[in-house]
């Protein structure tokens, strides 16, 4: 008995140094989330590149040698996210998020009209007046409706070969994020 006591007491100390050591530990991983490093690189609606080619210290290591990216902060306070490119590329794909990191909704170039890349994120509130009249420059785009004021939008594209890397650069060149 004096022996299940005795490791009882030690696995709540144990528990206890750990929680501890988290706690300790919160304020230098907190400031490492992708907003944050984000925020580091560029200002909101500006498009910052993902690929670690473009920077000494990328945003984020990319483990795909044949997948290029790019992201944009988006705060939806300042108007509607509007996200543009012109495609020449062979695949490209979009993912929004959340200001956690959570992925809300994902689509590719399969999904677009002429497969250029033409996205509006809204609000439930910018979407009810859209809705009543809508713009004629956003006759092509694809709505996403996002319920939180803040997000990322990660834009990837495919690199087959390395022939193909002026029309990536070219695509990413193109890639716009603004407030409309």
């Amino acid at each position: 008995m004096l022996r299940v006591l005795y490791a009882l007491l030690l696995g709540l100390l144990g528990a206890a140094i750990v929680h501890i050591v988290i706690l300790l530990l919160l304020p230098f991983i907190t400031d490492k989330d992708a907003w944050s490093r984000l925020a580091a690189e560029g200002e909101t609606f500006e498009m910052v590149s993902l690929s670690s080619k473009a920077a000494p210290a990328p945003v984020v290591t990319m483990t795909d040698p044949f997948i290029r990216a790019s992201a944009c902060r988006f705060d939806l306070t300042q108007g509607i996210a509007r996200i543009t490119a012109q495609s020449d590329v062979p695949f490209w794909s979009v993912s929004i998020y959340d200001r956690r990191g959570h992925n809300v909704y994902s689509f590719n170039d399969r999904t677009a009209t002429a497969k250029a890349l033409d996205l509006a994120i809204v609000s439930p509130t910018q979407m009810l007046e859209l809705r009543k009249s809508l713009p004629d420059e956003f006759a092509k785009s694809l709505f996403v409706e996002f319920a939180q004021p803040a997000g990322i939008v990660v834009i990837r594209a495919f690199v087959p070969d390395e022939t193909f890397e002026p029309a990536v650069e070219g695509f990413f060149t193109s890639a716009s994020c603004r407030a409309s």
